[in-house]
């Protein structure tokens, strides 16, 4: 098991991990994604859960776009071209998300939209002992706000499915050769049945956590789950949490497992958007199974490090940092160090930077560098 100590500069490098693979006729986008956007702040270093009738006080405040912004900047921030459907309000909150998404980050938002007079969907996340306890407010979008039927060309989309309906704008994007990865919410009506997700008929990938996997299979272990979700879906990966990932490729028979990088949490929000869009991301460059699961778990490692949910998504060059200064520790595992040996060819000597936006206490202090 490899540690990482959270050090590194804040500068992102820019890399196109699909140059190998990209060709004249393909489309516009890489990765398209629709959902909420919600103003996250987060609050770090509660000794313990906020107390009925007291007065908790945190060392450390962010805040940053949050819900689907989480997984479009970790994809945006990895290099690949990003288009975002979401709603955004018409108030101070919702002008601070799109511009960081849009200007700090460079995802595509032409087919999201400002709704006037709808206030931007708030998120406070509390984060103490590794975990993290969460405060919500919003209201639904006009239904003519919601994501639309046929989306922008992209080689992938991620959508997260909703037990007991379908959502339209999947079966079209499949049907144009997007490759749908799918994850899932808990399922509020405790019938856990996969018929409810009549949406992953149309997906390459299911990628829940292991609790949701063996509700949905009936399996009595996280392997076993992934397994059987193989008969509803070609890729299936669980999340283990601090164990790693486990995966299923029904299509090659391949199967693998990494374990969990181990590092001090600062902030786990975002962490399984961030493991999600590494994995996509390695799946389009056409990386073996067991190099998809370590990139997506070192990079899901390396955000809970930082604030926030979306502004802590690495980019190359910390990973980079990471890459190198793990290689540095004399006591290192010969073993551990050769499952990260593929990112030698993935990280560039020469390198252009620019400045990483990070969560901030007060919005409106500027960016930080």
């Amino acid at each position: 098991m490899i540690a990482s100590n959270g050090e590194g500069p804040h500068r992102q490098t820019h890399v196109d991990p699909l140059a190998a693979v990209r060709a004249p006729g393909d489309p516009p986008w890489d990765v398209y994604l629709t959902g909420p956007v919600f103003l996250d702040i987060i609050f770090t270093g509660l000794d313990s859960a906020p107390v009925r009738g007291t007065e908790s006080w945190a060392r450390g405040m962010g805040s940053s776009p949050g819900g689907v912004a989480n997984m479009a900047t970790a994809l945006a921030r990895l290099g690949l071209k990003t288009s975002l459907a979401a709603a955004f309000g018409d108030d101070h909150y919702g002008e601070y998300c799109w511009d960081a998404l849009a200007q700090g980050e460079g995802i595509d938002l032409s087919p999201s939209r400002t709704v006037p007079g709808w206030h931007s969907p708030v998120t406070v996340s509390m984060a103490y002992e590794g975990e993290r306890t969460m405060v919500s407010h919003g209201h639904e979008p006009p239904p003519e706000e919601t994501a639309p039927d046929c989306p922008p060309r992209a080689r992938a989309a991620v959508a997260s499915l909703t037990p007991g309906s379908r959502a339209p704008w999947i079966a079209q994007a499949a049907s144009e050769g997007t490759r749908i990865f799918a994850d899932v919410g808990w399922d509020e009506t405790g019938r856990w049945d996969l018929a409810g997700l009549a949406d992953l008929e149309h997906c390459e990938a299911f990628l829940p956590n292991a609790d949701e996997a063996m509700r949905y299979t009936g399996a009595d272990c996280p392997r076993a789950a992934a397994h059987a979700l193989t008969e509803h879906v070609p890729l299936a990966v669980v999340t283990l949490g601090a164990d790693g990932a486990y995966a299923v490729d029904r299509r090659t028979g391949e199967a693998a497992e990494v374990p969990a990088i181990a590092v001090e949490a600062l902030d786990p929000t975002g962490a399984g958007d961030v493991f999600v869009a590494g994995f996509v991301t390695g799946t389009l460059a056409g990386w073996p199974l067991a190099d998809r699961l370590a990139f997506a778990g070192l990079i899901a490692a390396l955000s809970v490090q930082e604030f926030g949910g979306s502004l802590s998504a690495p980019g190359w060059s910390e990973i980079a940092a990471w890459w190198r200064r793990v290689q540095s520790y004399d006591d290192q595992d010969p073993t551990a160090l050769r499952r990260y040996a593929f990112l030698e060819g993935l990280i560039p000597e020469v390198t252009r930077p620019w400045p990483l936006r990070r969560a901030v206490p007060t919005i409106g202090f500027g960016r930080s560098a």
